[in-house]
């Protein structure tokens, strides 16, 4: 991942010609490195893992065929190649470059890499969450408490009935998530599960000991392109999460 981020993300990194920046759907943006990336990846796992299927973001728009193959398949990986493409298209560091690794329809791995922030964030189920090789816990956020965070911008400013208002995220799973573990919001509220920007962070919160489950207390699955998500630095406070949506 690193490998790649400097061979044909960072070179992009303020420096994108018009002509290298497209968008998929309206306001859905996305840009050479993105799709150089992900080939490069998709290329290194399947070497790596022939037998295993991988789930890139940008292969799915093109066939959307791939997420069966990824659900039917006993191990495969998702790529995000470069999550917040909108934070990098406008110059900002907060993008990450994402791998998570399923087997049996469980995450087992997840790798998320901020190449701006020089930060490698690796998960494995039960063995730990570790930032540049230092293990993760989550931390209590601290008084005053941090801001509940959603990434459904029509949703900013909108109450949680008796828990507060929400804020706009930092627009980017692979730095939204790592910022819940350091105690950095209250939890974080998703409208979508879609299983690249998901994976990774989801396995680092859990390994750090914090929660994460459906918008409506359901658990979170890994094969899934539908519903939100609520991640929380503990059980108690998305379950608080979930029953104020459920009052909306």
């Amino acid at each position: 991942m690193q490998d790649v981020a400097e061979q044909v993300i960072n070179p992009r990194f303020r420096a994108l010609q018009d002509h290298q920046v497209s968008e998929k759907n309206p306001g859905d943006l996305v840009t050479i490195a993105d799709h150089e990336s992900e080939v490069l990846i998709t290329a290194a796992l399947t070497a790596a893992y022939p037998e295993a299927v991988v789930l890139g973001e940008e292969a799915h728009a093109l066939d959307p065929d791939v997420l069966d193959r990824f659900n039917a398949a006993d191990h495969g990986f998702t790529v995000d190649p470069v999550d917040g493409t909108k934070n990098f298209v406008n110059g900002s560091p907060d993008h990450a470059v994402m791998i998570g690794e399923v087997r049996a329809g469980e995450v087992v791995r997840g790798w998320i890499w901020q190449p701006q922030h020089d930060a490698a964030y690796v998960a494995e189920r039960g063995a730990g969450a570790f930032l540049n090789g230092e293990r993760l816990t989550m931390v209590s956020p601290e008084d005053p408490a941090p801001p509940y965070r959603t990434a459904r911008r029509a949703w900013v400013g909108r109450e949680l009935p008796g828990l507060g208002t929400l804020e706009l995220t930092w627009a980017c799973c692979g730095v939204d998530y790592p910022h819940l573990v350091a105690g950095d919001a209250r939890a974080l509220v998703y409208n979508h599960s879609k299983p690249w920007d998901h994976l990774a962070g989801s396995l680092l919160v859990q390994e750090s000991g914090g929660w994460i489950g459906s918008n409506d207390g359901g658990p979170f699955r890994p094969q899934s392109l539908g519903g939100g998500l609520v991640s929380a630095p503990d059980r108690g406070t998305y379950d608080a999460v979930v029953a104020a949506l459920a009052a909306w």
